[in-house]
């Protein structure tokens, strides 16, 4: 059963309209490529100004308060973003359960978690109320993305936040690898002095080998060239590198030539087990391999059998295929069956998914992520959503008090702007904005001069047009 909660807040704004009886369109493939590269909208700061119409602040049209469900010990400056707008929050410290989340999810609007937490298909149809998701993390491999955008729920991430934090711990473990740091301190700790320096080695001169060439890989690029190293990358796509990297054509021409290699690619289907034996074989002999990705990218029997037989110098894995969903839980054959044997190795560094977890960018993570479900339940704003169309509208101005803003998600498909329109005919639309992916489209516009008599007839109409997924008014 899951923890008690440990953070609510209260004063919640009114609520938002949702049509719960949407219909859902087919399924289309969602593509990704390594580095977890998304595009971002650029904010420029104008300052302040009397002249400047100030925005609005929107409330959804309805009388029930938002609900936000936050797990996985997310950080406070989260929490308190949610708690500042008077949504009421249920902050949980651990993990939850697929059953333990389809019981509890039925109440909540939106949900923030991290990389343990799953939401799968049954629990998205186990949501009605759901309104976004918000992964306090890089990856959203936890969350089923196509299910969630057919049911017109966009999924928040956080791309850049924790890309230093996971560059540095690559660093630290290319040292403590090369130096075999971690073995010596253990024997230290055993009361066991074995000072040598066979097969320690200066990191100035190696060559490093970056699998994902995105966010963290560039970072990390630069932070290896600063040490005297050489850099080669791979990427599925043709980069810009930094500084002297060089990209290499394929895979094999990077294991072939790195003394470290280091793996930052999400988990698709191309990715999983990308290095098994047939890799480690063509890597050097007496190199390293380090993981802080995903736990399914590398074959680790295969990984535990280069080690033993002298192949492979050390490795260093931070992220596994099962994962305890816990704090102090065992790290055993039970979560993952070669577990002893892998924890037997020497000069292998072993880390419980620590690669972005410091105190500035679990932060950092909280302030991006907030701000995001923030804008998106109470302005609308789907900008930075990696499963759905990303549409934005200027704020409306709080001396425009007879405005409403119509969030629209819709199967995308012709003639749903004809019928859409035709609704708002009778209206003022003052702007109006859609955009589309894959089989889902989105649709923001702000009318005028609207009554509260308006606004029931207008959620009603366009909540049963034929491709409504989800309709929600802001006033």
């Amino acid at each position: 059963m899951s923890s008690s909660p440990i953070t609510i807040a209260t004063s919640p704004p009114t609520p938002p309209a949702i049509n719960t009886n949407f219909v859902l369109p087919s399924t289309s493939p969602l593509s990704a490529g390594f580095g977890d590269r998304y595009n971002r909208r650029i904010s420029v700061n104008l300052g302040s100004s009397d002249n400047v119409r100030h925005p609005k602040v929107l409330h959804p049209v309805d009388n029930e308060g938002l609900r936000l469900l936050i797990l996985e010990n997310i950080s406070q400056e989260a929490v308190a973003v949610f708690t500042a707008q008077g949504f009421r929050v249920d902050h949980f410290a651990k993990a939850m359960t697929e059953d333990e989340l389809v019981a509890k999810i039925p109440e909540y609007h939106a949900i923030g978690i991290r990389s343990k937490t799953k939401i799968t298909e049954r629990v998205i149809k186990a949501a009605p109320k759901l309104l976004a998701i918000g992964c306090f993390c890089i990856g959203t491999n936890q969350v089923d993305l196509i299910t969630a955008a057919k049911a017109g729920i966009p999924v928040f991430n956080s791309p850049f936040s924790n890309s230093r934090s996971v560059a540095e711990l690559v660093i630290s473990e290319i040292i403590a690898l090369s130096r075999q740091l971690f073995q010596r301190a253990y024997e230290m700790r055993t009361g066991v002095w074995n000072k040598q320096s066979k097969g320690c080695w200066e990191i100035r001169g190696k060559t490093l080998g970056i699998v994902g060439y995105g966010h963290i890989g560039a970072q990390l690029s630069v932070l290896a060239e600063s040490f005297g190293m050489r850099v080669l990358f791979y990427d599925v796509v043709n980069i810009m590198p930094l500084g002297s990297a060089r990209q290499v054509p394929k895979l094999s021409n990077l294991l072939a030539e790195a003394d470290f290699v280091t793996l930052h690619v999400p988990e698709l289907k191309e990715t999983t087990k990308m290095i098994s034996t047939k890799e480690l074989l063509q890597m050097k002999r007496g190199s390293y391999l380090i993981n802080n990705a995903r736990g399914q990218v590398i074959d680790i029997p295969a990984l535990v059998e280069a080690v033993k037989s002298g192949h492979i110098a050390g490795a260093a894995i931070d992220v596994f295929p099962m994962e305890p969903g816990a704090n102090n839980v065992p790290f055993d054959n039970q979560v993952n069956s070669w577990a002893a044997e892998l924890c037997a190795l020497p000069n292998v560094i072993l880390t419980p998914h620590i690669g972005g977890s410091t105190e500035e960018a679990q932060r950092m993570i909280g302030e991006e992520v907030a701000a995001a479900l923030t804008s998106y339940l109470n302005y609308g704003s789907s900008y930075g959503a990696v499963n759905f169309p990303e549409v934005d509208l200027r704020a409306i101005s709080a001396d425009q008090s007879n405005h409403i803003r119509i969030c629209h998600v819709h199967k995308n498909q012709p003639g749903v702007l004809k019928q859409v329109n035709e609704v708002l005919s009778p209206y003022n639309v003052e702007k109006q904005y859609s955009d589309s992916k894959g089989d889902v489209a989105y649709l923001m516009a702000d009318i005028a001069d609207v009554s509260q008599a308006d606004v029931n007839k207008l959620r009603a109409i366009i909540s049963k047009t034929p491709a409504n997924i989800l309709t929600r008014l802001l006033a």
